[in-house]
Formats: structure tokens, C-alpha cells, sequence
């Protein structure tokens, strides 16, 4: 691209670039605790890694913004990149490929666009940095932020005083389901993405506050250290007050019961721009050093997206909320140290937003095998029993007799209705697997309804990849707004979708459900739609990911790999002289005897002698009678005639 840049212009793809080419010195100024710990997650350092590729990516970039840019906001990090101030001085990283487009950024044109966009990037500051992860679906944003969390802790701990580092956390789900998702967090092993060292020092200081319940109260110690909240927005966020309190709570406003639920003070319940502040938001304000952590914001596809990240006009969304916080701790002399937030693309409406830090996209997982790929099929003209029909037989010839891992494919047929799922979908299921010979027990129903799901089946729902429960048996799934952002579920192998729902984006939400890897192999997902959904779907593609249906499934001569590349030098060519040489055998005679020269030797010291050990008894008898003879030779003894 010359003289300018396109919508998809995305600096998050520059900032990385200046990172790879200034890695050693940028990593010779972190922290010894820092290098140790990135080490640990490096595969390149350590084979034995827990954290995929693009994890680690995005936690180099984390570090990377946090010790060497020392947290500053993006229209900071920016200027002084277009303006090669700073850290940026080296300018011989400047023109480089950008979606396939050369970007030479000094030349005029480019330098008015690249204005262009520092202005709104100034113009949609916070008060505090605000960085966005966009991690597509299935890449592990949970674990990612966990490990963002521990390191910031195990660097807080050790240099305390430093205010970069966050001291709390504060982890934002948007809803039930995904908040449920976030129980990750406090189950995980840190030991895979921690040195056994350092793990043990923050299993024994780490506070766990999971509000999970609408009457929990946030128990948090005042100004202490390492607490990690983890609730969704509706439990945290400032409302506005829409009428008068009843007269019931007025005239108990002061009792215990009030002031342990909404706060310490009466007087700090209603603020005079008329909202109403709970008791969790104002312990909130009494913890120093705090990170927020927006989890699953992708959930918010679209102009939504946006709006609740960006917007200060809403004094209900959770941007106004988070501000409100960044306010009080200000006023109280603590700060929020930075909003991260953990999203599933970098685009709103096929545009990239400019606070994103790290990107790894849909397309890329996909090709990567970090994804199942996925066949989608499109029906017109059909009734939904038909459908339903096809969609099952297909589904059950392509996946039915195997397993994975141990686990048995599944396929989630979602209803717009609970009438529709109870009344249509599972009659006409259970129908169609009858026919084909398919146990009835491998359908589960689960439409939030206690009519029509039991605590069995949302026990069986949560235990699908659990080998060994009636849950995994569970091969047919009929939902209702279930199964969308948070679900985690890699032996869904099939989604079917013929009704429109409501929201468009719900289309591309659950079809992305059955993407999630499972065995070391990429598979193939199926999924089934009606032709509107079907171009819904692709819509949705185009304006989340900027990508098209039938990228979902990469041709194998279009599918990348990794190699790592040796730079050899030129060949040479050299003259060899060849040297030869010939050996013969030939087989020696030996007629004429051979003298060994024997004559006149010593044979005697080579005789063999034998000695024989005589009676003991004969023995001294002879030796009397030579005594005996001896003594009369002499003349000692005289000589007897017998």
C-alpha cells in the first residue's frame, strides 16, 4: 500500500514486529524474575511448555507493554512510534508488510492517515491504560489471563513498591455461563505455567472471591494484597436507581442487615447522579493496586463490542462501572493499574480496534490446527423435520461409530423456543434415531426450563467431556440459548441451526462452538444451517474476522505450516584425483620340514615326578630300624644272633 492505509490498517501487527526484531534488548531490561519466568513458557527454551504458541505471544507482548513501555496508554505507545521517539528511535523496522500491502508510513499521504487515527485513538482514552487481547475462541483466553495474573503477583511481591504491577484483581464474566468458565482460574495447576518455586508462594498467598451467588458479599481484607475477585458484571456494576427505595427500607436504612449488604454508610448508597452502589463495589475501592480483567468480552460482537467498551454515554455499562472504580481508588490514592481486555477478535464491524496489544485470529487458528476445521452446509426449501433428518444421518454416518480421546462425538441442535424445543425438535429427533437404531438415552435437553431439564441433565450438560459419566454418553443435544460463550466442549464434532434466532450474532456463536481442538490430529466439524443462516453466518464471518465461510476450512494446498529454515551457504564444487590402489592373494607353500633346533636342550626340569605319602605306622618303624643299625655300626650297641 503506498500513500496510505486500509480500515484493516493494524498497528497491534507493528508493535509486534518491533518486538521480534529488538527482542534481546528489550528482554535485557526486564526483571531476572521476569526472564525466568517467560523461560519457563518458552518452547523454544523449555520443550515441556503448557502454554500453546499464540498464549505466549500475547504474554510477551503483556510484559513487553508492561516493563519496557511501563504501561502506557495506546495513543502514548503510538505517537511515539510514528514520531521514532524513545524506545522507537531505531527506525530500520518502519516498512514492513501489512495484509499482504507494503506500508512505507513516512510519506505524506500515510502520515495524514496515521494523524488520522492517533486522534481517535486519543480521543477514546481512559484515565488508565486499556489494552485488548483478541485470542480467538478455543485458544485458552482463560488460562492466558491467569497466567497474566500470576505474574503480576509474583512481581508485585517482590518489588512491592513498583506501581506497574497489579496487587488485585478483578475479573469481570459476562454472565452466568462464562462466569462459570472462570472456575478455571482457581483450579488450575500453576505449576504449569509457574516454577514449582514460585507456585508454592502463591498458592499460600493467594484469596480467592469467587461471587457467584446474587447475595454474596465481597469478604476482602482493606488495602491487602493478592485477592482475586471473579464475578460477573451484574454482581459489580453501578446501577441507576429508577425510583424511590420502599418506604420499608427507608425506615430500616440504618439497620445492620442494610449497611452489610449495600455498605458501611447510609449515606454512601445513592450518590447524587442517582445510582445505586452495592457493598462489593465500595470494597472494591478499598483494594490498592488493582487490574481489571474483562473476560470473554467477544461475547459483545459487533457495534455492541464497541459500545460497552468504549461509550461513556451509558451510566449502566461496565465501562462507566470500571470508571467509576478507577475514580474512586484515585480519590482514595490508590489507581487502577490497567484494564485488560480479553476478547475474541480484534475487528468491530470489519474494522480493527486500535487498543488491541496482541491478535490471533480465526483463520490463523484454523490453518495453525489449533482448531477444528469445519464443513458447513446450507439448506433451502426444506421443513425442519427434513432437516433434522439429513443433518442427524449425516452427522451419525461421518462420526458415529468413533470416538476421540475416549469421548463420543455430539451435535447440538439449537430451538428458538423451549415450546419449539419440548414440542417439535425432540419428538422429531427421538423419531429419526428410532429409525436408525440410536438408544433414545443419548439425547439430553437442556432449555432452562425445570419442565423440561432436570439437575440430572444440567449435571450431564457439565460432564460431557468426562469420560466415565452419563454425561458423556450424551451424544444429541437439544438447546435452547444454551451452549454459547464459555462452553467448553471439544467432543462437539455438529451443530444444527434451521430456525433464525433473534440475534444474528447468536449464529455465529454457536457454530464456533464445535471448533474447539481435540486430538493431536485437526478434525472436521460439520454444521448444518438453513440458506439464511447460512448467510448470516458468513456476514458475521466477514465483519468479526474478516473472513468468509468457506475459510472455515482451509484447502490442503492453501494450509500453512511451521518450518524453521537453516540458511545454507553456496554450494562449491571441488575437484577430487582419484587414487587407486590393487592387492593381490596368493596361497605360500611349505614342503621341507621345519627344524625347531631341540637337540641338546634340558629335558630333566620339564620331567614329570610323582610322590607318594607312606603309612604313618610304616614310617616309624623304618626310622626305629636305621636308628638301630646306625648304634651298632658305632659300637653303642651290641650285636644279637636270633
Amino acid at each position: 500500500m503506498s500513500g496510505a492505509y486500509s480500515e484493516h490498517y493494524a498497528f497491534y501487527e507493528q508493535l509486534r514486529f518491533y518486538y521480534i526484531q529488538n527482542r534481546g534488548k528489550i528482554r535485557s531490561r526486564y526483571n531476572d524474575l521476569t526472564k525466568k519466568f517467560l523461560a519457563y513458557n518458552d518452547s523454544e527454551i523449555n520443550p515441556d511448555v503448557f502454554l500453546r504458541r499464540p498464549q505466549f505471544e500475547a504474554l510477551e507482548m503483556y510484559v513487553f507493554i508492561k516493563e519496557f513501555l511501563d504501561n502506557a496508554q495506546m495513543y502514548e505507545i503510538f505517537d511515539d512510534w510514528r514520531n521514532r521517539r524513545g524506545n522507537f528511535s531505531d527506525a530500520s523496522y518502519y516498512a514492513i508488510e501489512t495484509h499482504g500491502d507494503q506500508l512505507e508510513i513516512f510519506d505524506m499521504e500515510s502520515e495524514k492517515q496515521t494523524d488520522k487515527l492517533f486522534k481517535q485513538m486519543k480521543k477514546y482514552r481512559e484515565d488508565y491504560p486499556n489494552y485488548i487481547y483478541a485470542l480467538t475462541m478455543g485458544l485458552g483466553k482463560t488460562i492466558l489471563m491467569a497466567t497474566c495474573i500470576f505474574y503480576e503477583f509474583l512481581l508485585a511481591g517482590k518489588y512491592p513498591r513498583d506501581k506497574r504491577f497489579c496487587h488485585n484483581a478483578l475479573v469481570f464474566a459476562p454472565d452466568k455461563t462464562v462466569l462459570q468458565s472462570l472456575h478455571e482460574i482457581v483450579t488450575f495447576d500453576k505449576t504449569k505455567v509457574v516454577p514449582s518455586e514460585y507456585a508454592r508462594v502463591l498458592d499460600s498467598n493467594i484469596k480467592f472471591h469467587f461471587l457467584e451467588e446474587a447475595g454474596t458479599t465481597l469478604n476482602t481484607i482493606d488495602d491487602s494484597d493478592f485477592n482475586i475477585v471473579i464475578s460477573n458484571t451484574q454482581k459489580i456494576i453501578v446501577k441507576k436507581k429508577h425510583k424511590e427505595p420502599p418506604l420499608n427500607e427507608m425506615l430500616f436504612a440504618s439497620s445492620s442487615l442494610l449497611s452489610a449488604v449495600y455498605g458501611d454508610e447510609e449515606d454512601e448508597l445513592r450518590e447524587s447522579d442517582n445510582l445505586t452502589i452495592n457493598q462489593r463495589f465500595k470494597k472494591l475501592c478499598r483494594l490498592s493496586g488493582l487490574g481489571i480483567y474483562v473476560d470473554e468480552a467477544h461475547h459483545m460482537f459487533g457495534a455492541d463490542l464497541e459500545k460497552r467498551l468504549r461509550t461513556n454515554a451509558a451510566k449502566t455499562s461496565l465501562r462507566s462501572t470500571i470508571n467509576m472504580l478507577a475514580d474512586d481508588l484515585k480519590a482514595s490514592g490508590g489507581a487502577v493499574v490497567a484494564c485488560y481486555n480479553y476478547t475474541g477478535t480484534p475487528y468491530v464491524n470489519n474494522q480493527v480496534l486500535p487498543e488491541v496489544v496482541y491478535g490471533y485470529g480465526l483463520r490463523e487458528s484454523i490453518r495453525s490446527g489449533f482448531l477444528k476445521e469445519c464443513d458447513v452446509a446450507g439448506f433451502d426449501n426444506v421443513k425442519s423435520e427434513e432437516f433434522l433428518r439429513v443433518a442427524i444421518e449425516q452427522f451419525w454416518n461421518k462420526y458415529g461409530n468413533s470416538t476421540y480421546e475416549g469421548l463420543k462425538p455430539k451435535i447440538a441442535i439449537f430451538a428458538s423456543t423451549i415450546d419449539e424445543a419440548a414440542n417439535e425438535v425432540r419428538p422429531a429427533v427421538e423419531k429419526i434415531l428410532d429409525k436408525l437404531d440410536i438408544p433414545l438415552s443419548t439425547v439430553l435437553v437442556n432449555v432452562g426450563d425445570d419442565k423440561y431439564t432436570k439437575p440430572e441433565d444440567i449435571r450431564n450438560f457439565n460432564n460431557l467431556d468426562r469420560i466415565g459419566t452419563d454425561g458423556c454418553n450424551k451424544q444429541f443435544l437439544i438447546l435452547v440459548n444454551k451452549g454459547r460463550e464459555g462452553w467448553n466442549c471439544r467432543s462437539l464434532f455438529g451443530v444444527a441451526l434451521y430456525r433464525s434466532p433473534s440475534s444474528k450474532i447468536f449464529v455465529l456463536q454457536a457454530t464456533m462452538r464445535c471448533l474447539r481442538q481435540i486430538t493431536d490430529e485437526q478434525q472436521t466439524a460439520t454444521v448444518f444451517l438453513s440458506q439464511d443462516n447460512f448467510n448470516t453466518l458468513n456476514d458475521e464471518l466477514n465483519k468479526n474476522f474478516n473472513m468468509e465461510v468457506n475459510e472455515l476450512r482451509s484447502p490442503s494446498s492453501t494450509r500453512k505450516s511451521e518450518y524453521k529454515v537453516r540458511v545454507l551457504p553456496p554450494e562449491r564444487k571441488i575437484k577430487l584425483r582419484l587414487i587407486s590402489r590393487e592387492y593381490s592373494l596368493h596361497e605360500k607353500g611349505y614342503n621341507t620340514p621345519i627344524d625347531f633346533e631341540l637337540e641338546g636342550i634340558d629335558l630333566t626340569k620339564y620331567t614329570a615326578v610323582m610322590r607318594e605319602k607312606k603309612n604313618l605306622s610304616l614310617d616309624m618303624s623304618m626310622w626305629r630300624l636305621r636308628n638301630a643299625q646306625t648304634c651298632i655300626n658305632a659300637g653303642f650297641l651290641s650285636v644279637i644272633n636270633v
